[in-house]
């Protein structure tokens, strides 16, 4: 495999709105980024992968373009993104910028213009079907609820949204639009952005005009012209497809360097492991050995060609600690420090989810109606229509929301969480006296310290990075194991998934191992049979 210059860095993603505020308005912004530099160059991290800045009316936070080329003024200006990139550049960090490209806003002048006139340029930019008000064509329902299908009365037609009816979908079979947005990337690369996240981009390519097709070569066309005409024009870029409905055969060749399409995918086969925010919402039970194999599945898949990302979490899906861990007081900070331990061993390139290193946990509200993202108000709305109680519609929202990934930044213990001086766009998790960055960076055995040794760990040992992957103890049922190993160098990690003590056979002496981490004090290697303790997590250089 080449090696490449972003191989060994690690990414922490930013939700700007959530991260901090510099003026006191309540939202977060470029300039409260630009305070919190430092904190990250500590941490390690090379990258950040920036939310959407573009202009929106933030019907879905940014994720609803209404101007490519304009910044949100809420984050700042086109001179303060500027800034945030040379004082970036100065701690060799990128920044990476979030690309939507499947969709606009219904607000983009571009979908004004299509709305308007059936024979204007515009009009092909987007996805039409005939048909009247009162019959829709055929079609799925819509991500965020509805139908896909939304009427236009002032031109009798129906457009295509995959998302929400704000969120129109971008005709990718017109040459002049995909032009458009080859343009628009170039722009910003001019502006010194060196990674580009790729939003929904799996779903550009529609089977007809009534579902995605992901399994269509025409998206590879799609992307090879993108790269030859946009990323490829410079050799130092990185590029991350959001491909949440993508196989393991196709991300290897979305991430075939000789294809020229991608430098690695988000895959989500285990977001949808548990029926978070996947079909009706309903709690899917499965097992330890399940979670295994998907993972040793998707890193021995891309051993050879291709490159993993690995994430627990991120902007659209509950806190990594809530979901994966054990978010009570007991064990939040060992669970947090197993799962970044079995993460970070992997193959791949992680990626950090902002307040995931200081044990963030999902919210608790008490009233359905406290939540805010389109997608909770329109379960909300639904379910209500549908005769369900309170009580069930907030158990459900408790353990889907995306807003429980979208709580302020939690820094210290000042009013809001010292996220903002004024009222906040949305409440600080009432948790933040006890968890924060403040006291974690007070505290030598806090989650953010083993992050950033964690971090460092993957920028010293080349086995961690190219290193082939074992899955060890395979029918255990709580303990993962694996094992790396490169030109005779092996590292073992061993991870107890449960509050309980777990014991296991060391599969190979470990006597004379090295441990390079470990997230309790004090305990030595080398015993024939392991008596693990609830969510320990070894590191070991054999």
């Amino acid at each position: 495999m080449d090696k490449k210059w972003w191989h060994h860095l690690t990414a922490y993603q930013i939700y700007t709105r959530s991260f901090c505020d510099s003026n006191g308005d309540g939202i977060g912004d470029f300039q409260g980024i630009i305070s919190k530099l430092d904190y990250l160059q500590e941490l390690g991290v090379g990258a950040i992968w920036i939310s959407p800045f573009n202009d929106s009316p933030n019907y879905d936070n940014g994720y609803d373009i209404s101007d490519y080329y304009a910044i949100l003024k809420d984050f700042g200006t086109t001179e303060d993104l500027e800034e945030l990139v040379k004082e970036c550049e100065k701690r060799d960090i990128i920044v990476m910028m979030d690309l939507v490209l499947n969709h606009s806003s219904n607000e983009h002048p571009w979908f004004l213009e299509a709305a308007k006139d059936r024979d204007g340029k515009y009009h092909d930019y987007y996805i039409w079907e005939e048909g009247t008000e009162d019959q829709p064509p055929q079609g799925e329902g819509a991500f965020f609820g509805g139908n896909v299908w939304e009427w236009t009365p002032q031109i009798q037609e129906y457009y295509y949204h995959t998302f929400s009816i704000q969120q129109p979908d971008l005709n990718w079979k017109n040459e002049d639009m995909r032009k458009d947005l080859y343009a628009m990337i170039r722009y910003w690369m001019e502006k010194g952005i060196r990674g580009f996240r790729l939003d929904a981009i799996d779903n550009i390519v529609k089977n007809g005009h009534g579902g995605n097709d992901q399994q269509s070569e025409k998206i590879h066309t799609y992307l090879q012209e993108m790269n030859k005409y946009s990323f490829g024009l410079q050799d130092n870029l990185l590029t991350v497809g959001e491909t949440g409905g993508t196989t393991l055969e196709m991300a290897k060749v979305y991430s075939d360097p000789e294809r020229k399409e991608l430098d690695m995918v988000f895959q989500f086969e285990l977001m949808g492991i548990d029926g978070v925010r996947s079909g009706n919402w309903d709690p899917k039970s499965y097992t330890l050995h399940d979670l295994k194999k998907l993972m040793e599945k998707w890193q021995v898949g891309l051993e050879q060609k291709g490159w993993n990302s690995l994430f627990l979490g991120n902007h659209d899906y509950p806190r990594v600690l809530s979901r994966f861990g054990n978010d009570t007081p007991e064990y939040r900070i060992v669970s947090g420090k197993m799962l970044a331990t079995m993460i970070f061993g992997m193959k791949g390139t992680p990626y950090i989810y902002q307040g995931d290193e200081i044990g963030m946990t999902n919210v608790i509200y008490t009233e359905s109606s406290r939540y805010q993202d389109i997608e909770s108000v329109n379960f909300r709305k639904e379910k209500q229509e549908l005769g369900w109680s309170e009580e069930k519609i907030l158990s459900y929202l408790l353990r889907n929301s995306r807003d429980n990934a979208r709580t302020p930044m939690q820094w210290n213990t000042q009013a809001h969480a010292g996220f903002t001086t004024g009222t906040p766009w949305m409440e600080a998790n009432e948790n933040y006296k006890e968890i924060n960055v403040e006291d974690s960076r007070k505290d030598p055995a806090s989650l953010f310290y083993y992050y950033k040794k964690l971090i460092a760990l993957r920028k010293e040992h080349d086995v961690l990075i190219y290193g082939n992957f074992r899955l060890l103890e395979e029918e255990h049922p709580q303990v993962f194991a694996y094992e790396r190993s490169l030109d005779g160098r092996k590292v073992v990690v061993v991870c107890n998934f449960g509050e309980t003590p777990a014991q296991m056979n060391a599969t190979q002496d470990l006597t004379d191992g090295k441990v390079l981490i470990h997230n309790y004090e004090g305990e030595s290697v080398g015993k024939e049979i392991w008596t693990l303790k609830p969510y320990e997590a070894w590191m070991i250089e054999i």
